[in-house]
């Protein structure tokens, strides 16, 4: 059933009194709003339908309104405004991220303790290749006879290294061979190609060559995997104690535990540069009863990153929602410059 109107006006006037008091809102303050152009009667009947298709709930301790993920989800779609950062919401976003980080987890780590002191709300930053890594070059650096460095070069240009003890001893005037070997049939293909090849090579290499050669894709097979994992990090989950909703120490613990313990749950959705889901709409339990904003933004070498804010569906959504993009643009610009490979050596 499409809404008259004056159903949408009334409606929009009941989300943003309680997005702004946490109160239920009655008849009283909506004819305020409206400034007097409708009477209290009407609106007690147009709250009452409202009510009844679903986009409104009462309280049953209070005679006023609030607002049903229905009535958010309508509200988000057809009746907020869309909200434009000011000069120096601006200014600030882009000072929150100057000075590029060197380690792109110590950047997002940043980034969302940044966002979640602008929106006061739990915030979530997380980056991912949009394509499978592969391996792009190998090369194998002697050390002693019993130790080498694997160095492994992904198909995103990132840089990582190990040090390899060898079960056996192998000699160095075949190691050649051996990074031969490794670029001809282990670059360009998937983990499980790689493992199959290995299999199929087996028999044609001498026993301490192969061990090196497995070690050696075992090692690659685990870098390509984590580079590959989506890494989620949480700021601000004490932010909650702050608010109404979670006045109840239980589900504040409750919510809070599951953004330290249980975050890989949190929404990554892949379809467009903003996402908002709506109490019921979060298909995670601990979810249910909050609302999620999450944006997108590019990182550069075919990567993808995602933020997003956790909070009650009682969140002002044009307001987050105008932060968000802000911060996503903002780092879209910082990621515009190619961060440089991060080397790592492990022994």
């Amino acid at each position: 059933m499409e809404l008259s109107d004056r159903k949408k006006q009334i409606l929009k006037v009941v989300v943003e009194d309680y997005i702004r008091t946490a109160e239920p809102v009655g008849s009283k303050a909506i004819a305020a709003e409206m400034g007097g152009s409708v009477s209290s009667a009407t609106i007690r009947n147009e709250l009452a339908d409202l009510v009844e298709l679903g986009y409104l709930e009462q309280p049953h301790t209070s005679a006023g309104r609030i607002p049903s993920p229905k009535g958010y989800r309508l509200y988000v779609n057809e009746l907020m405004e869309r909200q434009r950062l000011s000069l120096r919401e601006t200014e600030e976003i882009n000072q929150s991220l100057r000075g590029r980080m060197e380690e792109l987890d110590r950047l997002l780590s940043q980034a969302g303790r940044a966002v979640s002191s602008f929106v006061n709300y739990p915030a979530y930053v997380a980056a991912a290749n949009r394509t499978t890594q592969t391996a792009r070059r190998f090369e194998l650096l002697p050390v002693d006879e019993h130790s080498c460095i694997a160095v492994l070069m992904m198909s995103g240009s990132r840089v990582k290294s190990q040090l390899l003890r060898l079960q056996l001893k192998v000699d160095t005037d075949q190691l050649p061979m051996l990074v031969n070997l490794l670029n001809t049939h282990f670059t360009g293909v998937s983990i499980d190609e790689m493992n199959q090849r290995l299999m199929n090579v087996a028999e044609q290499i001498p026993p301490p060559v192969f061990l090196l050669l497995s070690q050696t894709v075992s090692y690659a097979a685990d870098a390509l995997e984590e580079a590959g994992r989506r890494e989620i990090i949480t700021a601000g989950a004490n932010q909650l104690l702050k608010l109404p909703e979670f006045r109840d120490a239980d589900k504040a613990h409750e919510l809070m535990s599951f953004l330290s313990d249980s975050k890989e749950n949190l929404p990554l959705p892949d379809d467009g540069p903003m996402k908002i889901l709506i109490g019921p709409e979060n298909v995670t339990d601990a979810l249910k009863d909050t609302s999620v904003v999450v944006a997108s933004y590019d990182i550069g070498n075919d990567m993808r990153g995602l933020i997003g804010v956790v909070g009650p569906t009682r969140m002002d959504y044009a307001a987050v929602a105008a932060r968000l993009t802000g911060f996503a643009e903002g780092l879209t610009r910082l990621f515009e410059k190619e961060l440089p490979p991060k080397e790592e050596t492990k022994e």
